[in-house]
């Protein structure tokens, strides 16, 4: 069986976060180092209305198009 448990390597000393789950006393360990993560891009929250005055629509949108006018 496979099991994860979290831990904390300082110094040459890993140290278990998490109690152990299993019955046995002696088993294969492998251990994987994780890189330190880092938050990173923290996208700034959207501003509502923002783009006003930016932005127009022609007067002419609801219009039909003239490429389209067979079809209509």
């Amino acid at each position: 069986m496979l099991t994860t448990i979290k831990g904390i390597y300082d110094h040459g000393k890993i140290t278990l976060t998490e109690e152990l789950p299993l019955e046995e006393n002696k088993m294969d360990v492998l251990a994987t180092f994780l890189p330190e993560q880092k938050v990173k891009n923290i996208k700034p929250k959207r501003i509502l209305g923002g783009l006003e005055g930016k932005i127009s629509v022609p007067e002419n949108f609801n219009e039909p198009l003239s490429d389209l006018k067979d079809y209509i």
